[in-house]
C-alpha cells in the first residue's frame, strides 16, 4: 500500500515510506540515545549489546518481549483502525481498563464454564466493555462534533476513577487492604507458551508468554481482512481519506466513526486477556500500566499497518525487557535514564516520525528519477 503523505514527491518507490523513513527515525532516536549513555559515562556499544542480550538472548528473555509486544498490539491495533477514519482515538487507556473490568467480571462469575467457552464469554465481554467506552466519544464526534482526541482523553480518567471507586468498594477481595479481587479460579488461566510446548515435546524456559499473543495474531488478520478486503473496512478508509468524496458516494460518516471507535475500544479491551488472564490471574488498579498511551507511537511507527504495528510492537517490547535488565546490570543506568531512551524511540518515531521525509523524499527522487526526471 502506498501512503501519501505531505513532503516528498510523487512516485517514490513504495518501500521509502514504511521502511527507509522508519529505520532513519530509529537511527536517530539511538544516536540520541547513545549521547545521552556516553554523556553519564556509560559506554554506547556495551549498553547495545546488554539491551539486545536481555531482550533476545535466551528463550526466556523472547518470551518477556513477546509477552509486553502483546500489549503493544492490541494498542497500536485499536489506534490503527480509528486512525484511518481520520480519527485520533487516545482513548485506549481507559478502553483497556473498561475491557478489563468486563473481563474480570466474566472471570469471577462464569468459572463454572469449560474453558473454550469461558475464554469466549471473557473475550467477547472485554471487546464489549471497551467498545461501549468508546461508544460515547464516537457519538459525540458523529453527531455533535466534539473532537474525539478531547473525549478519549477525559474518558480516561473516568475511566480510572471507575475501577478505583469498584476495586476499593465493590469488587476488593473480602479482608483484602490491597484494591484487588479475589485470584481467579486455575481454570480461567490462559495456557503459557512454554506449557503448549511442553505438551507437544518441546522445552522452553519459562516467561509469561501466553496463548493472547497468538489471540493478537489473529487480531491483526482479522483487522487487515476487514479494512483492505471488506465493504464496510472500505467505507471506514474512504471516509478517512476523504470525507465530503465519501458522502458524495453515498456513504455515511457518522456510521462509520462509531464503527471505526467501537472496533477501536473493543481492541483496546482485549489487552485485558494477556494483562488479567495470562499474567496477573486478578483484577487489581492500574494492570494497564500505559500500554494504551505507547500503542500511539506503535501506531504511528507501524504506519497503521497490522504487518508493521507487530514489528513495531516487537521492537517496544524488546526496549521495555532489554531496559529492565539495563537498570540492573549498570550502576549508572536507572529505571529513569531507560524511559528516557524509551521516550526518545516514541518522540522521533512517533511524535517527529515524518521530520525527516521532505529532505529524505527529495534525495531519493534524485536518485531513482535519474536527477530529477519523473519515474514513470
Amino acid at each position: 500500500m502506498k501512503v501519501e503523505m505531505p513532503g516528498a514527491p510523487q512516485n517514490m518507490p513504495w518501500w521509502i515510506d514504511p521502511l527507509l523513513l522508519t529505520v532513519c527515525n530509529l537511527a536517530l532516536a539511538f544516536a540520541f540515545s547513545a549521547l545521552l549513555v556516553w554523556f553519564i559515562g556509560e559506554s554506547p556499544p556495551a549498553i547495545a549489546a546488554e539491551l539486545l542480550r536481555g531482550a533476545f538472548g535466551s528463550a526466556e528473555a523472547v518470551g518477556y518481549t513477546l509477552f509486553y509486544a502483546t500489549n503493544f498490539i492490541f494498542t497500536g491495533l485499536a489506534v490503527a483502525v480509528a486512525y484511518h477514519c481520520g480519527l485520533f482515538n487516545i482513548g485506549g487507556e481507559g478502553q483497556a481498563y473498561i475491557g478489563g473490568l468486563g473481563l474480570g467480571l466474566a472471570a469471577l462469575y462464569l468459572d463454572f464454564l469449560p474453558f473454550p467457552l469461558l475464554l469466549l464469554a471473557a473475550m467477547l465481554a472485554a471487546a464489549l466493555f471497551g467498545a461501549g467506552w468508546s461508544l460515547v466519544p464516537a457519538v459525540l464526534q458523529a453527531r455533535r462534533g466534539s473532537h474525539v482526541v478531547i473525549t478519549t482523553i477525559m474518558f480516561n480518567f473516568i475511566a480510572a476513577a471507575l475501577m478505583n471507586y469498584l476495586l476499593v468498594n465493590v469488587l476488593i477481595k473480602p479482608g483484602s487492604m490491597s484494591p484487588e479481587t479475589r485470584v481467579f479460579a486455575d481454570s480461567t488461566h490462559l495456557p503459557m507458551v512454554h506449557d503448549m510446548a511442553a505438551a507437544v515435546g518441546l522445552t522452553l524456559s519459562a516467561s509469561p508468554l501466553n496463548l493472547s499473543f497468538f489471540i493478537a495474531l489473529l487480531c491483526c488478520v482479522a483487522v487487515w481482512l476487514f479494512l483492505w478486503h471488506m465493504p464496510w473496512g472500505y467505507e471506514v478508509r474512504t471516509v478517512g481519506g476523504n470525507p465530503r468524496a465519501a458522502v458524495y458516494a453515498g456513504i455515511s460518516p457518522s456510521r462509520c466513526i462509531i464503527l471505526a471507535m467501537c472496533l477501536s475500544g473493543g481492541l483496546a479491551g482485549l489487552l485485558s486477556l494477556n494483562e488479567i488472564l495470562g499474567s496477573q490471574h486478578r483484577l487489581l488498579i492500574e494492570f494497564t500500566a500505559g500500554y494504551g498511551f505507547v500503542g500511539i507511537a506503535v501506531a504511528l511507527m507501524g504506519r497503521s499497518h497490522p504487518a508493521g504495528i507487530v514489528l513495531a510492537a516487537i521492537l517496544f517490547g524488546a526496549l521495555y525487557q532489554g531496559g529492565a535488565e539495563l537498570a540492573y546490570t549498570f550502576e549508572r543506568i536507572s529505571k529513569d535514564i531507560v524511559i528516557v531512551i524509551q521516550g526518545l524511540v516514541i518522540l522521533f518515531t512517533g511524535a517527529l516520525g515524518f521530520m525527516l521525509r521532505p529532505p529524505l523524499g527529495a534525495a531519493c527522487a534524485k536518485i531513482f528519477s535519474g536527477g530529477g526526471r519523473a519515474v514513470a
